[in-house]
């Protein structure tokens, strides 16, 4: 599993939300994307028009997991989807179990984390998979 690097700056976060919500837009789907440090202090976040409201906690949310967890939320909902003993990330303080979180790399380092909310949990996967492939 990667190491924390530095934190990522606001204009990788911002080059980031821009690939996720160019997706998003590719789409006509309404989203919101947040990047956080690897501490999950919010660094850039960012709504499109008429994106549920929900959506802008749910993508910090997405994106703390992300970082502080080094590991994609979809690892946690595929995890509760098993069931059995994977039910028990359900009590992990922060662990957000839908995907659209993943953890920032750049050059081997995880330097934040990355959060997409709007859609279902797969067309917020795909925005997030096209930030970090912009990375």
């Amino acid at each position: 599993m990667a190491s924390y690097g530095s934190p990522i700056t606001t204009e990788q976060a911002k080059r980031a939300v821009s690939a996720a919500l160019a997706e998003a837009r590719a789409n006509n789907w309404s989203m919101a994307a947040a990047v956080v440090d690897p501490g999950g202090i919010l660094v850039y976040f960012e709504r499109m028009d008429d994106t549920q409201n929900a959506s802008s906690k749910i993508a910090i949310d997405k994106a703390v997991s992300a970082a502080l967890f080094k590991r994609p939320t979809k690892m946690f909902q595929d995890s509760i989807e098993r069931g059995g003993v994977g039910v028990r990330v359900m009590s992990l303080r922060g662990a957000m179990p839908v995907e659209g979180g993943v953890p920032i790399v750049i050059d081997g380092k995880i330097v934040g984390g990355l959060g997409v909310s709007g859609g279902t949990a797969e067309q917020d996967g795909q925005c997030a998979k096209a930030a970090t492939d912009a990375m």
